[in-house]
């Protein structure tokens, strides 16, 4: 689990997973919930595919029944803010019988202990309520844990309101410090409080089924799961980045569903009708279908109702983001068409570097998944999505844009699809295997790139943080391995397994839907006969390393598989980087010694690492007001720094060619209102802590966060283009070298 940083809003683990709104409801009963029918099919069904075909394949007894008891808990209630360790004493009959439940077809118990946290969760809750009653005494020397996930369970009721006091102590100083007077802050705070009750009342059989599961696949290897059939159909959308529906983005607050964001060009935004702000409070089907009030409804189910079959018509109910509560809806009637997830495909820049006397344009592509429409590809669609198909076409745009380098960025890609990160690999080599899979059997099948020739044949760059995993690390140790290109940025994730999708859908009775497993079934190892399993991709050129790799990776799971080497596969390298990366680890370092930026970042990630090993926050007031002013003084020392007007040595951001006639800056280095709104876009993204939580702000604020923190400086990405540029200008000054790292293009 990722860890937050010291004055972060601390959300509850559950509840950001299946965080929904909903409108408040105080005197409303505990629902008891209880298992379905279908859901007794699916667990059987699952476990006897487990049991059997998974890679790490575990019988489902006693032993396996301890460990899903174990992860069952620790999955609702991850923090340990809830139950007592009484709470799971009651219980320890069920340790070893969970696998009976399973095979028995009866899942009562399960759901009882849900039931139980559900009860446990309103305890604590209505108790954080009452404190607010009180004034909390900030002159005590106190701290609190903020991070409780490997603590013991609270031995007593009397330890765990404790543990509340402390938090909403925590709660209610975070607001004062941002200036709230004790009215406020109780308000604030109450109303809180009462939205995680009446979020976690939204909480369905489906949902509670599908934690349970999950603690029963992941006790087996981290990466097998259980997906109910939303999970299952949300999972594909996120496969073939795209979906049938309206275009619009949407988000609850408070009892209301808000737009958040409109699609270009889809019908939400073709029809000029809705804006960011506007609420939906009623849904209907056709021309003529009935209105459906969707006022407190989980996000998720309202979005069940707007999306349908392409070309079919739907009619929202809605108030203006301006209209006051008692306003008459608008009737909106839109017709529904395929939308394109945009965002989330990948896409191109140039970067500009001077490098004495000349300048070197290195083109990056940022690549945030692997994805393909399976489904397309199947039918033989010739426009098929396919991640290979849109990073060949960007490259063609490079090099028609004259690119010197080329650098991926596959940060925060967390992988997707095997074929795809196969086929991206064959982009840049001519024809070879490009990674081995081993089966639960230890049948060993070499994945190979069979389409002679090249997309791009000059230098690459590949940059990977921690949150590069599964396929972007096949790509990346690819790469490396066949010395085709520079590997840049911190250790990868570490996940060198394969999943596959299995229905159960196969199984069930009357046509229900029983879910898919996302089961594990083979292991991936490197050309060179090395696996990224646990160890990851470690780069040739590391940068500081932003994440806790203790908590964060494949290494954070206790029960990973081990790292383990096979014979390599027969393969020729592409080039030698071995001689140039000692000359660009020298550029690197010496260049990073004087950059204030880079220097900044490395003091922030020293800081966190410092709060990471302290798990501490002070609850006295002087203490923390001390420490706020200390972060306040290094927020405008870089603001002063960003004030001024960029270094000559920056990389420019090249603005697209379509845009140039429209852009008269064009290349040109960032003048004075450039910089000045570089500075705001930072300073706008490392606010003050103000106390609040996400869906307590304004709509307008959190947007306008979001986008100064996409405009921040990226200290990494412009580290790594300044690589790039010096790799070329080796590679055009020494023949020899240029030979070595690039058999393919040694006239470049």
């Amino acid at each position: 689990m990722k860890k937050q940083t010291l004055l972060a809003a601390m959300s509850l683990a559950f509840l950001s997973a299946y965080g929904v709104a909903a409108p408040a409801e105080k005197a409303a009963a505990v629902e008891q919930l209880k298992p379905a029918a279908q859901q007794t099919q699916a667990a059987l069904w699952a476990s006897r595919v487990l049991s059997r075909y998974h890679y790490k394949a575990q019988p489902l007894d006693d032993a396996m029944s301890e460990k899903i008891y174990d992860r069952y808990f620790k999955s609702l209630d991850a923090e340990k803010l809830f139950f007592v360790q009484a709470d799971l004493d009651k219980y320890a009959g069920a340790k070893a019988k969970l696998d009976d439940a399973i095979v028995g077809e009866n899942l009562q118990m399960p759901f009882d202990i849900y039931n139980l946290y559900q009860q446990r969760f309103n305890e604590r809750i209505g108790y954080a309520r009452e404190l607010l009653k009180t004034k909390p005494d900030f002159t005590l020397d106190e701290s609190y844990q903020y991070d409780r996930e490997k603590a013991e369970w609270a031995k007593s009721d009397a330890e765990v309101k404790d543990l509340w006091r402390k938090r909403v102590k925590n709660d209610w100083l975070r607001l004062k410090l941002a200036g709230k007077d004790d009215k406020a802050i109780r308000e604030t705070l109450d109303k809180r409080y009462e939205n995680y009750l009446s979020r976690s009342r939204k909480l369905n059989g489906e949902d509670v089924f599908q934690i349970f599961m999950n603690a029963y696949a992941m006790s087996i290897e981290p990466h097998t799961n259980y997906l109910g059939p939303r999970a299952s159909d949300n999972f594909d959308i996120q496969m073939r980045l795209s979906l049938e529906g309206i275009g619009a983005v949407l988000q609850t607050r408070d009892e209301y569903t808000v737009i958040r964001e409109i699609v270009t060009g889809s019908p939400a935004g073709m029809s000029g009708k809705l804006k960011v702000g506007d609420r939906i409070v009623g849904v209907a089907q056709g021309d003529n279908g009935p209105v459906q009030d969707v006022l407190g409804w989980r996000i998720d189910d309202v979005v069940q109702q707007i999306r349908g079959p392409k070309d079919s018509k739907v009619r929202l109910q809605v108030l203006p983001g301006d209209a006051g509560p008692d306003a008459k809806p608008v009737v909106i009637s839109l017709v529904r068409k395929k939308i394109s997830m945009e965002e989330q495909s990948a896409k191109k820049s140039i970067m500009e570097v001077k490098d004495g006397n000349v300048k070197r344009r290195i083109g990056v592509i940022s690549l945030p998944t692997f994805y393909q429409d399976f489904e397309a590809r199947r039918r033989g669609d010739k426009d098929y999505k396919s991640a290979t198909r849109d990073v060949a076409r960007l490259l063609g745009e490079l090099k028609k844009d004259k690119v010197d380098n080329v650098l991926i960025d596959l940060r925060n890609n967390g992988g997707g699809s095997l074929t795809e990160a196969v086929e991206l690999t064959g982009l840049f080599i001519d024809k070879g295997p490009v990674v081995q899979q081993r089966s639960a059997e230890g049948r060993v099948e070499v994945e190979q790139d069979t389409i002679p020739g090249l997309a791009w044949d000059g230098p690459i760059g590949v940059l990977i943080n921690r949150g590069s995993a599964s396929a972007s690390e096949i790509f990346a140790a690819a790469v490396q391995d066949y010395g085709r290109g520079i590997v840049i940025g911190e250790p990868s994730f570490g996940k060198g397994t394969v999943q596959t999708l299995i229905s159960l859908d196969r199984f069930a009775q009357d046509k229900q839907r029983l879910g898919e497993l996302k089961m594990t079934v083979a292991q991936f190892f490197r050309i060179n006969g090395g696996t990224t399993q646990l160890r990851g991709v470690t780069p040739d050129i590391k940068l500081p390393q932003l994440t806790d790799a203790e908590n964060f990776g494949e290494s954070s799971y206790d029960n990973a598989l081990p790292y383990t080497v096979i014979k390599p596969a027969v393969y020729i390298p592409a080039g030698e980087v071995k001689d140039i990366i000692p000359l660009l680890t020298k550029k690197h370092e010496a260049r990073v010694a004087k950059d204030k930026d880079f220097q900044f970042l490395v003091e922030d990630v020293n800081y966190v690492k410092k709060q990471r090993k302290e798990n501490l926050i002070s609850l006295n007031e002087k203490e923390r007001r001390k420490e706020r002013d200390e972060q306040e003084a290094r927020a405008k020392q870089r603001d002063a720094r960003l004030a001024a007007a960029p270094s000559a040595d920056d990389p420019i951001l090249v603005p697209d060619a379509k845009d140039a006639a429209k852009n008269a800056v064009a290349a040109k280095p960032a003048g004075a209102k450039q910089a000045k709104q570089a500075a705001a876009a930072v300073k706008g993204a490392s606010r003050t802590d103000d106390g609040l939580q996400g869906d307590e702000r304004s709509l307008t604020a959190e947007l306008e966060a979001e986008q100064a923190a996409k405009n921040a400086k990226d200290v990494l990405l412009l580290e790594a283009v300044h690589i790039m540029a010096d790799e070329v200008g080796l590679l055009k000054t020494d023949t020899r070298l240029a030979s070595r790292v690039l058999p393919y293009a040694p006239d470049r």
